[in-house]
């Protein structure tokens, strides 16, 4: 081919048009119904799905503490949970001085499956309370991707619920779209 030339065929250029009609859903954390806490027993969030920033859209649905997945694919998940409260030294939680708070907190975002007898932990994060000062905020953000399948239901476990900053929804959010 000479300067001259032209191409007759250009390839063309791929280009990201985003799907408007994917499922995809951004829930904000409600105020929790404190129930008593069981050592190594993780409870489960509850969330708004339709105020504020909250939505859901294309036929993903929440239910009774689930994001439901309506259709087979690729899906980014992500949650980030703000915890906050007081501790002491860790030597003090150590040696048993504060035996209602734990050493560490935890946030595992599970998936529940029709063909799977077992809830599956697809994240997990962990912070120790040894590193807090007296007055703490301290977040936890989880994300990845992955394949799910159409009726798969994701939640949000937390290891100490009367720990989650539920006063701002931009603190505590949890979602999930296709890719």
């Amino acid at each position: 081919m000479t300067i001259t030339e032209k191409r007759s065929d250009p390839s063309p250029q791929p280009v990201y048009t985003p799907s408007r009609d994917k499922p995809r859903a951004h829930l904000t954390v409600l105020r929790q119904t404190l129930t008593p806490h069981l050592k190594n027993q993780l409870s489960a969030l509850h969330w708004e799905h339709d105020l504020g920033l909250a939505f859901t859209k294309n036929r993903m649905n929440y239910t009774n503490k689930f994001l439901v997945i309506p259709e087979s694919g690729e899906y980014f998940i992500y949650s980030q949970i703000t915890f906050r409260g007081t501790t002491s030294e860790c030597g003090d939680i150590s040696q048993g001085r504060r035996p209602n708070k734990p050493d560490s907190i935890t946030v595992v975002i599970t998936k529940v499956a029709d063909s799977y007898p077992v809830p599956e932990y697809l994240l997990t994060g962990t912070k120790s309370m040894c590193e807090m000062s007296s007055n703490w905020f301290q977040p936890i953000y989880l994300g990845a991707m992955f394949s799910l399948e159409e009726g798969d239901r994701l939640m949000v476990n937390v290891s100490d619920i009367s720990l989650v900053d539920y006063t701002k929804e931009d603190k505590t959010f949890f979602g999930a779209f296709l890719l």
